[in-house]
């Protein structure tokens, strides 16, 4: 019987199926990147607010403690949003008069809370506590960078359980004082890595096998 096919599509074959192989990894690994990256997490993208408050001004230039505003971190679950009488606090003084603060005046007006963009969401099925993050010496920039710098906010990590992971494989080395928690550009006054053991010491900190735990985050 007479050969049909061409001694050359063995190779012809062979190069398809690695190259169907080679595309299917590229696809694999391009859609691994892409959901790992900027574009899926947002980071680094500052969002539009129904107010443009800047950290940078009140943090950065005049030096406001994160607990003014965020009074719950401390002790709660969650960094509450501030409500809008803290704001006219001072800008019932300060700026009074100006456009751009008008929604904050009509929300105390009216007691409808303005509608902020949430920056920092986790999903639904991760828990979180800020109380027992700052009670452990984890200072506010670790996880929202220097805010004091952002003139409007945006996500300075991932907030990817392998970023949450780093750290609670490793606590000690972002661990600080409890006076230094609002600090930002903390500078250790020694080894980071021996002051982060003995505060984990100190703040009775669980073990690292309690820490990477799926039942810690996720319950």
């Amino acid at each position: 019987m007479a050969q049909i096919f061409h001694y050359s599509a063995n190779a012809y074959a062979r190069m398809s199926i690695i190259l169907g192989i080679g595309a299917i990894g590229f696809i694999a690994w391009a859609g691994y990147e892409l959901d790992r990256g900027s574009y899926e997490t947002r980071q680094d993208e500052a969002r539009d607010q129904p107010v443009p408050f800047s950290h940078a001004h009140h943090v950065g230039a005049l030096g406001l403690d994160c607990r003014y505003c965020h009074t719950s971190v401390e002790e709660s679950s969650f960094a509450n949003i501030p409500p809008t009488k803290t704001c006219i606090n001072c800008h019932s003084q300060i700026w009074n008069t100006s456009p751009t603060l008008e929604p904050v005046r009509a929300s105390y007006r009216t007691g409808e809370s303005l509608k902020w963009t949430r920056v920092h969401d986790l999903p639904d099925f991760v828990y979180f506590n800020h109380g027992i993050h700052v009670s452990k010496g984890v200072g506010c920039e670790s996880c929202h960078g220097r805010v004091d710098k952002m003139p409007l906010m945006w996500k300075a990590n991932s907030l990817e359980m392998s970023w949450c992971l780093a750290c609670h494989r490793n606590p000690q080395r972002v661990l600080r004082p409890r006076s230094e928690i609002t600090t930002m550009g903390y500078v250790p006054p020694g080894d980071q890595e021996e002051i982060g053991a003995q505060l984990m010491t100190q703040y009775n900190t669980p073990d690292v096998r309690v820490l990477t735990s799926c039942s810690t985050c996720h319950r």
